[in-house]
């Protein structure tokens, strides 16, 4: 099965790590729209247009069976249109609020997320539909994708940010940080040293890699050494340079290792 995973950025490399492993036999396509990263800061209609134009290449040029929307943005503002549009699977990505609730309902989750995906309507009926007690607080954290497409993952600039950010929260109220973008999992390890350990780091890459695999038919394996093949673009050209490449590698290694961090 051809199978495409579509990103603003390089945030989606971190479901196409873990999609590899489990789905060793299939044929992937990652798309990244380097022209237009970061989503976040954008405006909704300006993100709809650039989800089209990847839709467009993605299925009616790459032929492409299913579409994994790699990205919380792009997904809380356009994977509905784009079901409309296409008869395809098309499965988005959405904070793990209800993953966050289920292990702890007692205390408080925070979600943290793009600008656009904290303000959006889509997350606000998602915790609507799950946080009766009024248990989630949100916080957008914008420059983590910036840090992430340039890969400056643990620095100085990094931890005071985060630091910054989290300061206002009394982390022993809460459970749980919820990874609403998928740029943000490649900062787990620091993240892991600012908090304290009753705060878990739970993202939704196993679970959308779950749903694309029940929609598909597909059935995951248990990661072993083999992952599939991948053919990647960005914005729609094809990467070929070496050093390009190896950029991607580099960041496929580097969430693999985070998602051993909880």
């Amino acid at each position: 099965m051809r199978i495409a995973l579509f990103d603003s950025g390089y945030g989606g490399l971190t479901v196409l790590s873990h999609a590899r492993r489990v789905l060793p036999s299939e044929e992937f396509i990652f798309y990244a729209d380097r022209d237009h990263v970061p989503y976040g800061t954008k405006s909704v209609p300006a993100v709809r247009g650039f989800v089209r134009t990847a839709f467009r290449f993605l299925i009616e040029q790459q032929r492409a069976d299913a579409v994994v929307v790699a990205c919380n943005t792009a997904t809380s503002v356009a994977v509905d249109e784009m079901r409309r549009l296409y008869d395809v699977p098309i499965i988005g990505m959405e904070p793990a609020v209800k993953k966050a609730l289920t292990h702890d309902a007692e205390h408080r989750v925070l979600v943290t997320a793009t600008p656009i995906t904290v303000h959006g309507e889509k997350l606000k009926r998602l915790i609507s539909s799950c946080d009766p007690n009024g248990l989630v607080d949100l916080l957008a954290l914008p420059r983590l994708v910036e840090f992430a497409e340039r890969q400056e993952f643990v620095s100085s600039a990094v931890e005071a940010y985060l630091r910054d950010a989290f300061a206002p929260y009394r982390f022993a109220d809460y459970s749980a940080i919820v990874l609403g973008c998928t740029h943000f999992n490649y900062f787990k390890d620091t993240m892991r040293q600012l908090l304290p350990q009753n705060v878990r780091l739970v993202d939704g890459n196993e679970g959308t890699v779950e749903e694309l695999a029940r929609r598909t038919g597909l059935r995951t394996q248990p990661i072993g050494a083999q992952t599939a093949h991948c053919t990647f673009f960005a914005s729609g050209r094809p990467v070929v340079r070496a050093e390009e490449l190896a950029y991607m590698e580099a960041d496929l290694a580097r969430a693999a290792r985070m998602e051993e961090i909880v």
